[in-house]
């Protein structure tokens, strides 16, 4: 299963992933916080979510309490493959062009430039191990 999530279904997914379950009400007061929602718009996309088994729920009392049907690294997996193959043709052979726009796009901190640097000095001497040029 390859999810594709809009923006807000993305959130929605992130409050589960963050607390494991959670009602109607606890998405909703979540996010909330960031944009303007209703419960109702946040109970229709739990049920979709649910439809398409991204979401599954188990009832306690009268309501329902929602998990996480798919795990976050699945998605991001999927994300980052699609955004993989949407930009393959724009970038085909300047990977160093991708990287350098993906950073400019926005702030990053040093810490994680330290985390990047660290994941191109492992992937330069799997590189040379393999005998390949990376």
């Amino acid at each position: 299963m390859e999810p594709r999530l809009t923006d807000l279904q993305l959130a929605i997914m992130k409050v589960l992933w963050a607390r494991g379950e959670a009602t109607v009400v606890d998405v909703h007061e979540e996010l909330r916080r960031k944009r303007r929602i209703t419960e109702s718009t946040v109970a229709t996309l739990l049920r979709r979510l649910e439809d398409r088994g991204l979401v599954d729920h188990r009832e306690e009392g009268r309501r329902y309490v929602y998990l996480p049907g798919i795990a976050e690294d699945h998605v991001r997996q999927s994300l980052v493959a699609d955004f993989s193959g949407r930009v393959q043709g724009l970038f085909s052979e300047d990977t160093a062009g991708l990287v350098s726009r993906l950073l400019s796009a926005r702030d990053v901190k040093a810490e994680e430039l330290a985390e990047i640097r660290d994941i191109v000095e492992r992937m330069q001497r799997e590189a040379a191990r393999d005998g390949t040029d990376g």
